[in-house]
């Protein structure tokens, strides 16, 4: 499975079509990508295992999310007043 991931972030270009947000308006989906990386993270960590998968949900939400918004999630996580459920 591993293998599988590591070969679908080789190929990776930009967000694939998500059927969840098949809007215009990708902020959900941005938003949701940016929670599904650090839960990912925080589980793996938790179980002593590799985070390599966590890293599709890394790019997509790079891919999808302004910097700006990213940064200031970031700040707010590290304040501890981040409004997500990680």
């Amino acid at each position: 499975m591993a293998e599988d991931i590591k070969a679908k972030l080789e190929r990776y270009k930009t967000a694939p079509f998500d059927s969840r947000f098949p809007n215009q308006n990708q902020t959900k989906n941005c938003w949701q990508n940016y929670l599904d990386f650090h839960r990912c993270e925080k589980a793996m960590a938790a179980k002593g295992a590799d985070a390599t998968p966590c890293q599709w949900y890394y790019r997509v939400y790079k891919s999808l999310c302004p910097t700006s918004w990213v940064t200031m999630w970031d700040e707010y996580r590290e304040e501890g007043t981040f409004p997500g459920k990680i």
